[in-house]
């Protein structure tokens, strides 16, 4: 805290300190990704080297029948290594599920939020609701939106501040609601967004390291997703309401000026935009609805699971947010031609730079510690070890579950954490029999709550920039301090959720 009258530091504050010191010298993830990728050759050649081996049995291809393997590391750097390492790099890339299915979804989320129909969206939502509703407005705009990736910190966070602001409420518990449900609930969403075909290949690639014949689909989660959406809208709120703006009390700042509304363009781009998703809705009715449609499954007839609708639902996603987009900067005129369109997407595509390039590390990444068995190896002793040690799926979820917690400190993207930890866990964990769709929706949980908390977060930086504009002298120890009890009680209640969900059996999605 600054002002006038510098206080003593508490031990606390000053520990947050040293981790913002620290966290300034964490270097690029792709830096990271780099370094594990050499650990893997140099390991693989190591236990190579060693005879590291396992046996177990596995599934055939062919015949479908289970049939005991035994598998040896196999090293990066012997002349088939070497091989596979120079000659497969573009198709580690390619084939990488994830820079696919971002980069189609982001043309449509990128058109929606360069139109300004995101901005403009939430902030008649924000404008229309009653003043008691307005907490968990923001927070249940915070969770919805994850499914445009950043926008939500970017728009949202200081639009729940002056929300607040505006009905002379404390502007920072209106940036805590929105930061709440932006982040503490990120990985849980109503809707099927972008990151979880993210999360659904990688979760994939990891389960074919043990059975190449079992996939999930992308709305593995999506029941859960959608019981632990309506959870954490209600602790987040009720955390805001009752913890966090009585501990901050009246706000002693500026005195707000009253609203000037929509302006007659937005509210005209925002009829254009309706009227084109119920337009993109009917069309894709029509064309999974009836009996014999085209997106149905072929044989089977059904339009859950592995059918033409559920492959195509990013590529949905895409048409309905590009169509919602296109409509409302026709209808606001922030569009006008097609070339503002067509550079408001190639803008979008060429933000997603640095996102590509982390891509192409993990990719590589993930090709080497699958060609060097490690994983495979590194799996099969865990679940003889944990075998052994007779613990309960209870108990091995628990202890993944902190150990996903601890990871999210050093390592704060949820996609990146994943490809470290699907490629062990998931193999382990379907031989020990739990499901790689339990095992998925229990990293959710391990993941989210700790990122309002987390100085390491890249956006946590851009939050305290939002706070300053409140306070003058809000820091870190400002934002974690009034986050805390946020990140307790997501947690505890996510968790409790979580395992209430695993014990009846409930499917986690279709």
């Amino acid at each position: 805290m600054s002002g006038t009258t510098q206080a003593p530091r508490s031990t606390f504050q000053r520990l947050l300190d040293l981790v913002e010191r620290v966290g300034n010298k964490v270097p690029h993830p792709a830096v990271l990704f780099f370094v594990l990728m050499v650990l893997v050759v140099l390991l693989s050649h190591v236990l190579h080297w060693l005879g590291v081996s396992a046996s177990y049995d596995r599934v055939d291809q062919q015949t479908h029948q289970v049939e005991h393997a035994t598998t040896h590391v196999r090293s990066l750097l012997a002349a088939d290594g070497i091989r596979f390492a120079m000659t497969s790099v573009v198709s580690n890339f390619i084939n990488f599920g994830p820079v696919g299915i971002i980069v189609v979804a982001m043309i449509g989320i990128g058109l929606s939020e360069r139109s300004g129909l995101i901005g403009a969206l939430i902030r008649k939502i924000v404008l229309v609701a009653p003043a008691w509703s307005i907490t968990a407005i923001v927070v249940t705009l915070g969770v919805v939106s994850s499914i445009a990736s950043d926008a939500g910190y970017l728009v949202l966070i200081p639009l729940g501040a002056s929300a607040f602001f505006s009905l002379e409420r404390h502007p920072l518990a209106g940036l805590a609601a929105a930061f709440a449900g932006v982040a503490a609930a990120f990985g849980a969403n109503i809707l099927v967004k972008p990151i979880d075909g993210i999360l659904v290949e990688m979760t994939n690639d990891a389960i074919h390291v043990v059975d190449p014949n079992r996939s999930l689909a992308i709305t593995a989660n999506f029941y859960f997703g959608i019981a632990s959406s309506l959870l954490l809208i209600v602790v987040c709120t009720a955390v805001s309401v009752w913890v966090v703006e009585p501990l901050l009390g009246k706000y002693q700042g500026e005195s707000p000026q009253k609203s000037e509304g929509m302006s007659a363009q937005e509210t005209k781009g925002l009829l254009f935009a309706l009227v084109a998703v119920v337009g993109v809705v009917l069309v894709v009715a029509l064309l999974t609805v009836p009996r014999g449609a085209p997106l149905r499954d072929p044989q089977t007839g059904n339009v859950l699971g592995d059918s033409p609708f559920m492959g195509s639902l990013v590529f949905l996603i895409m048409l309905v947010f590009g169509a919602a987009g296109l409509a409302y900067g026709i209808g606001a005129s922030t569009i006008r031609t097609m070339q503002q369109a067509i550079e408001a997407i190639t803008k979008t595509i060429s933000d997603l730079g640095d996102l590509l390039f982390l891509f192409f590390v993990i990719s590589q990444f993930v090709a080497y510690f699958n060609y060097s068995n490690v994983g495979t190896i590194a799996a099969v002793h865990l679940a003889n070890l944990l075998k052994g040690a007779e613990l309960n799926s209870v108990t091995l979820l628990v202890i993944f579950l902190l150990i996903g917690v601890v990871l999210c400190f050093p390592l704060p993207s949820i996609v990146p954490k994943w490809a470290i930890i699907a490629p062990v866990f998931v193999p382990l964990f379907l031989k020990l029999g739990i499901e790689p769709d339990a095992v998925l929706a229990a990293y959710r949980v391990s993941d989210s709550p700790p990122n309002v908390i987390n100085p390491l977060l890249p956006h946590f930086a851009l939050v305290v920039g939002f706070a300053r504009r409140w306070q003058k002298d809000a820091g870190v120890g400002t934002l974690v301090a009034m986050m805390l009890p946020y990140a307790g009680a997501t947690f505890i209640a996510w968790t409790l959720l979580f395992f209430v969900w695993y014990l009846l059996k409930l499917p986690f999605g279709p």
